[in-house]
């Protein structure tokens, strides 16, 4: 039963945090495209960990990650208020690059492919 909690209240998180990045001004967060992959929550509901990535890189997803570090206690009082729950998970924000990652496997596979079906022919 507690791992249906961590993952309801997981899914909340990324859903507010969603509504609320679109809310900052911050210019390393506005305007950017940015997808939050997936929000880890602790056993005990106290530790978030989110994984951000942008589509402009990791340089791009490293910088939105400083600007919501730097705007993490409106983020935090936003989730409480958004969630009612009796103790907001402290959040760790963590820049992933496997959007990139999945592109350039994507990128390799659809390149063998076409040597293949050249090779074939």
């Amino acid at each position: 039963m507690a791992g249906y909690k961590t993952d309801r209240v997981s899914e909340d998180i990324k859903r507010a945090l969603i509504s609320v990045i679109s809310e900052l001004k911050d210019p390393r967060i506005a305007g950017k495209f940015l997808t939050i992959l997936r929000v880890d929550v602790s056993s005990d509901l106290s530790y978030a960990k989110v994984y951000v990535s942008a589509i402009d890189g990791m340089d791009s997803a490293k910088e939105a990650v400083k600007g919501l570090k730097s705007a993490q206690g409106y983020i935090k009082n936003h989730i409480s208020k958004a969630l009612h729950l009796r103790k907001t998970p402290e959040i760790t924000f963590v820049a992933d690059d496997s959007i990139q990652r999945g592109m350039e496997i994507d990128k390799l596979l659809k390149q063998a492919n076409i040597n293949s079906t050249a090779d074939e022919e």
